[in-house]
């Protein structure tokens, strides 16, 4: 039988650990507010959870010097929202976008609830994701928000890219369905193609913790967007404005191919009877 003794003793200790437990809790929470109360290591964050970067990448992006985004990035690195690796001579940040995007996604929720007045004054350069942001946006070069995710699906549910096998990040290869039908639509894929850069991979989208299209690929798709006037670019915002529907602004390619061989055939039927009719 457990004596009083050794009982007292066990609850002293279990409340001096869980007194201890919830101490760190506390400062592990105050961490990451820290790392959070300031609009620079904010946009710094958004930034990266869009594409990887370099501290001279982020310093031109954000219009920052070099120092203090170095600076940031090291705030964010002791929290354990940002990581670094090299590649080559750079060095490459990138976001844990599991955690960084679900405190986003809470600060969002939080701010939501602010009268507009306040939110904007905390808010001045537009750093949480509003609806519009999330609707349809530009993540480096390429098209993000629920557009961008909606663009990839309807490329590979319609058989124009499929997985590349055995690639370290998931990236894709353009069918040959794929090519004939993004030429049609204005697409420079052999552009894209001479480029170094990743020709088509997928991008974790931070809003809707799915894939979007990035790479070479992606970057020409958005600048087709642009140039039918699906997609218009908004003044000071990563935001984008559409103009139509980008699922059928692809099927007017395949309707007018469709088109294209029905009347062909029609001209060799009408060329077969008129030999037909010489002889």
């Amino acid at each position: 039988m457990i004596s009083r003794i050794a009982l007292d003793r066990y609850v002293a200790t279990t409340y001096r650990l869980s007194t201890m437990n919830s101490s760190l809790t506390l400062h592990a929470q105050l961490q990451i507010a820290h790392a959070l109360a300031d609009e620079t290591r904010l946009r710094l964050l958004i930034a990266l959870l869009e594409h990887d970067a370099t501290v001279t990448g982020l310093a031109e992006e954000l219009s920052v010097d070099q120092p203090r985004v170095s600076t940031h990035l090291a705030v964010l690195k002791t929290v354990g929202l940002v990581a670094v690796m090299r590649q080559g001579r750079q060095r490459v940040y990138s976001a844990d976008h599991e955690r960084a995007g679900m405190l986003l996604t809470a600060i969002e929720n939080a701010a939501a609830g602010l009268p507009r007045g306040a939110a904007s004054s905390l808010n001045p350069r537009g750093v949480r994701a509003s609806t519009s942001l999330r609707e349809a946006r530009t993540c480096y070069d390429h098209l993000a928000g629920v557009a961008g995710v909606e663009l990839l699906d309807i490329l590979v549910d319609r058989g124009f890219l499929i997985p590349a096998p055995n690639s370290e990040r998931l990236e894709y290869r353009l069918t040959t369905v794929g090519e004939t039908m993004l030429f049609a639509r204005g697409v420079r894929i052999d552009s894209a193609r001479r480029g170094r850069r990743r020709f088509a991979c997928a991008c974790q989208d931070w809003t809707e913790g799915r894939p979007h299209l990035a790479g070479a690929l992606g970057m020409a798709l958005l600048q087709a967007l642009l140039d039918d006037g699906i997609v218009t670019r908004l003044e000071q915002t990563r935001a984008v404005e559409l103009n139509g529907s980008i699922g059928e602004w692809l099927d007017e390619t395949f309707k007018a191919s469709i088109q294209a061989w029905s009347d062909g055939a029609s001209e060799d039927h009408s060329l077969h009877k008129s030999m037909e009719g010489m002889s």
